[in-house]
């Protein structure tokens, strides 16, 4: 690597850039977008128009899931979430740190606080010597200033480890990308998870180029930490949590907590049989469903060996996908009835078995795991910092030779799994491990993560496009960390009507991710003409009942057609009949001589 890299410069005085953008005044925004997350994302005015919620303050204790991720850092598999967005024109450093002072850590307690450790707990310790200019860098592009220095510069950044004597976030503003720049944001696991990380950066999001100077924010005091976590156990601790995990129990001390479609129903019933003991009945059928799910997880067995699995080393690499229009996905999985989701992940699927097919390696018959992350975060609190999603286990058919079966298996699986509690189980678990030992944690973490071969996650950003310090956001992206020893960590992420697909891998394991996205960029356009030509020979039956797509337009029907049609069948009801002359004729008649009638009772004449 030969990018330069700027020390951190003195904090810049309030006139050196007394225009910091600020958002709009709240009101209704355009940027709410559904997607694979289920989560609807609020305005950057809605965001920065007060004080967003975080519950950090000095000596308060992280929430066991939290404390989990934190105890997953390892030298080799560095707990970070990693955000990237590029801008359309160059960015000064000291306008850069006025807008994260004003936007990110004065809003954000948690982001002036460290880290303490005190065996297996962890408290948030505030930074008295709190310097921005530590947290936010400056490095230039090396030349020739490509799409492969832009690469090489993430892949460093993504594999270096946090300075844990300060707070768990470092900046990077990357100078001379195309006609602008980068910045790069990493955050530790700890502080929140993907969705936690666009919320941050919508926070310092505007509408429009041109806003306002941001208004000094008063900080309010904020109620301590709740006992246990924000989505604690109902039945005790420890090994009494992982009871509550088979009973899908999820609630607060001090209200229910009410989580996604998929399982509200099944956590609100929950904590209604602890109040209220006419639910119990109700409790121990979810207590029978999550016991199974449990079993069926600590049951599964490892994956098979793959070159996405081994031992990992510090060195990591990254790459991402050209953008893919939204519309262009939805309409290919909508001739089959399939997602965004179910379409993007197929197509991760069949990357998978072109990469291994081109290094060699047998995948007739193969199926590996992937941990996809559910988002937990009831609409109300989709701003809380924190981690608060669950896991489930997909398996790929990456073994299947045909891209329209491969399609069909992973929506089944996908149908299947959003009826399961299994992102539910799987969040008590992490609860448990945050109270576990470090050692014990450990081993439980090699034991699960030796269950599938990656991580992946799929998290919809906003439909319109933002601003960032009066600078257009022309494109986002994020990565995740994997835990356990995965090598292999896949991150889609959709942004103003695109979508773009990231991966992070260990250097040692796949030293060329770019060829695996190359892989992925093929088996979409495979996917995508397979899906166009299904479209096509659909027969009418066919296209009534899935539907045309969604780019057809409609036809449209006139005003005026149904006067029109009622005129011409008045018309046509006022016109006098011909006599028939088509019918069966008795021999030797003339042409155009009315048939015979049948014998039979005479008509009467007038």
């Amino acid at each position: 690597m030969s990018a330069q890299v700027a020390g951190p410069a003195k904090r810049a005085s309030p006139d050196v850039c007394p225009n910091v953008p600020e958002a709009a005044p709240p009101r209704k925004s355009p940027l709410c977008h559904k997607g694979g997350s289920g989560l609807g994302w609020p305005s950057p005015a809605v965001l920065t128009s007060r004080q967003m919620p975080d519950r950090a303050r000095d000596g308060t204790p992280l929430s066991h899931v939290d404390t989990a991720w934190l105890h997953m850092e390892d030298p080799t598999n560095l707990m970070m979430v990693t955000g990237i967005f590029r801008l359309d024109r160059p960015l000064p450093i000291e306008l850069l740190r006025d807008t994260l002072q004003a936007r990110m850590t004065d809003r954000f307690p948690r982001l002036r606080h460290r880290v303490r450790q005190d065996g297996s707990q962890a408290f948030w310790v505030a930074d008295r010597t709190f310097d921005i200019g530590a947290h936010v860098h400056r490095l230039a592009l090396p030349e020739p200033r490509g799409a492969a220095e832009l690469r090489d510069v993430v892949s460093d950044l993504m594999s270096t480890p946090l300075d844990f004597s300060k707070p768990l976030w470092q900046c990077h503003l990357i100078e001379g990308v195309d006609d602008g720049c980068a910045v790069l944001l990493r955050l530790h696991h700890c502080i929140g998870d993907g969705v936690a990380l666009v919320h941050v950066l919508l926070s310092m999001a505007d509408l429009v180029p041109g806003a306002p100077p941001l208004p000094p924010q008063p900080r309010r005091k904020r109620r301590s930490e709740e006992v246990g976590g924000r989505l604690g156990w109902a039945f005790g601790r420890a090994l009494d949590a992982v009871a509550g995990t088979v009973a899908g129990t999820v609630g607060a001390v001090t209200g229910t907590v009410r989580v996604s479609r998929q399982i509200g129903q099944l956590v609100q019933e929950t904590v209604q049989s602890v109040r209220h003991p006419s639910h119990l009945l109700e409790l121990t059928q979810s207590a029978a469903q999550g016991a199974q799910v449990l079993f069926e997880m600590l049951t599964r067995p490892s994956d098979p060996p793959t070159p996405f699995k081994g031992s990992l080393g510090v060195s990591k690499r990254a790459a991402w996908s050209r953008p893919i229009p939204l519309a262009e996905i939805k309409a290919a999985g909508q001739s089959v009835g399939a997602t965004i989701n179910d379409v993007l992940l197929a197509a991760v699927t069949g990357g998978l078995r072109r990469y291994l097919v081109r290094r060699r390696f047998e995948v007739h018959g193969l199926e590996v795991n992937a941990m996809v992350p559910v988002n937990l975060r009831p609409p109300e609190r989709a701003d809380d910092l924190g981690n608060e999603f669950g896991l489930i286990y997909l398996t790929l058919p990456v073994g299947e030779a045909e891209a329209a079966e491969r399609l069909r298996l992973v929506k089944q699986r996908m149908d299947e799994i959003k009826r399961s509690p299994e992102p539910l189980v799987a969040f008590q678990l992490l609860n448990a491990l945050g109270l576990a030992p470090r050692e014990m944690a450990d081993t439980l973490i090699n034991m699960f993560g030796a269950k599938s071969t990656a991580v992946m996650t799929n998290v919809a950003g906003p439909r319109e496009p933002i601003y960032f310090a009066g600078r257009r956001v022309e494109s986002m992206l994020f990565w995740v960390p994997q835990s356990g020893r995965m090598g292999l960590g896949v991150s889609i992420f959709s942004y103003a009507g695109r979508v773009v697909v990231g991966v992070a891998t260990d250097a040692g394991l796949v030293p060329d991710p770019e060829r695996l996205v190359d892989a992925f960029a093929d088996e979409y356009a495979q996917l995508l003409a397979w899906s166009r030509q299904k479209a096509a020979e659909a027969s009418p039956l066919e296209f009534v009942l899935v539907g045309p797509p969604e780019s057809a337009p409609r036809p449209r029907r006139s005003r005026k057609a149904p006067a029109k049609e009622a005129a011409a069948r008045r018309a046509r009801e006022k016109k006098p009949k011909k006599a028939a002359t088509h019918k069966a004729r008795q021999p030797g008649a003339k042409p155009g001589q009315p048939a015979a009638r049948k014998p039979g009772k005479a008509r009467p004449r007038a």
